[in-house]
C-alpha cells in the first residue's frame, strides 16, 4: 500500500493541492492554491491542475493522484456543474484530466471527498450510523457516511425550500453577497438542517468549508435534535479525501 498520494481540490473560487501522508491524514508538502479561472471552463481548470501537480515536484511513476470536483461524478463523467462552466455537464472529465496529467487518477465529487476525509481522519472517525457532512462555501455540498462507508453523489444543497434552490440563498457565498449577519444567515441554515433532519434522522451533522473556522458564530444559533459539529479538517478535507480515495482504492 502506498504511503502518500496527491490530493487536488477544485472549487468554485480556488483550486488547492498537496501531497498527503495517508496514514496520518497530514500534508507532507506545502498546500498550493490558485484562483479558479474565470468562468471555470474545462481547459482552463485542467491547465491549473497540471500546473499545481508540476509545482509539487517530481512524483513516483505510481504515485496515486486524487481529484475532487464540484459536480456529480459517475463513471468518470461530470453530470452537473456547480459554480463552474456548464461545459462540464456530460463531459468525460476523468479521461481529460488523465490525458493532461499523464497518469491515472481517482476522480470524485468534492463534498464526497471531504466526507470521506472526515470519516477517516476527522469528526466522523468512529461514529456509528448515519453522518451527514455539509460544506458551506461557494455552494452547499453534502456527503453521506454510514458506519464509515461513503454513499456518493448526494446533492442535497440543491433541495428546494420555499420554491428556492436553497444553496442560492444559504451558502456562505450568499451570506457574503448579501452581507448577512450571523443570526440572519443562521435562520436560513436552520431551515436547511431541519429539513435534512426530518428526512434522514442522522446521528451527526458535520459542517465544513472555510466558514467553519467561525463556527462559534452560527452553529450555537441552530436548534436541532442532531448534534452538529465543525469539521476537524477544515479546508484541507477535499485534498485529504481525494488523496485517500486515490491511495486506498483501486485507481480507475
Amino acid at each position: 500500500m502506498t504511503t502518500t498520494a496527491v490530493g487536488i481540490d477544485i472549487g468554485g473560487t480556488g483550486i488547492k493541492g498537496a501531497i498527503v501522508d495517508l496514514a496520518t491524514g497530514t500534508l507532507v508538502s506545502d498546500r498550493l492554491k490558485v484562483a479558479t479561472p474565470e468562468d471555470g471552463r474545462p481547459d482552463d481548470i485542467i491547465a491549473v491542475v497540471v500546473g499545481i501537480i508540476a509545482e509539487l515536484g517530481e512524483l513516483e511513476s505510481d504515485a496515486p493522484v486524487g481529484v475532487c470536483f464540484p459536480a456529480v461524478v459517475a463513471d468518470g463523467r461530470t453530470l452537473s456543474a456547480a459554480n463552474v462552466s456548464p461545459a462540464w455537464i456530460g463531459l468525460e472529465a476523468e479521461a481529460l484530466f488523465e490525458q493532461a496529467i499523464g497518469r491515472n487518477i481517482h476522480f470524485v465529487n468534492d463534498a464526497d471527498a471531504a466526507g470521506f476525509a472526515e470519516a477517516r481522519y476527522g469528526a466522523a472517525l468512529g461514529v456509528d450510523g448515519h453522518v451527514i457532512m455539509t460544506t458551506l462555501g461557494t455552494g452547499i455540498g453534502t456527503a453521506f457516511i454510514y458506519d464509515g462507508v461513503l454513499i456518493p453523489n448526494v446533492e442535497l444543497g440543491h433541495l428546494e425550500i420555499d420554491g428556492i434552490d436553497w444553496e442560492t440563498v444559504a451558502s456562505n457565498a450568499a451570506r457574503e453577497r448579501e452581507n448577512l449577519d450571523w443570526a440572519s444567515w443562521a435562520e436560513r441554515l436552520q431551515k436547511f438542517y431541519s429539513r435534512l433532519e426530518t428526512y434522514f434522522y442522522p446521528s451527526l451533522f458535520i459542517v465544513g468549508g472555510g466558514v467553519s473556522k467561525s463556527h462559534e458564530e452560527f452553529l450555537p444559533l441552530l436548534t436541532l435534535r442532531t448534534p452538529i459539529v465543525p469539521a476537524m479538517l477544515r479546508n484541507n478535507a477535499g485534498i485529504l479525501g481525494s488523496a485517500a480515495l486515490a491511495g486506498l482504492q483501486p485507481v480507475h
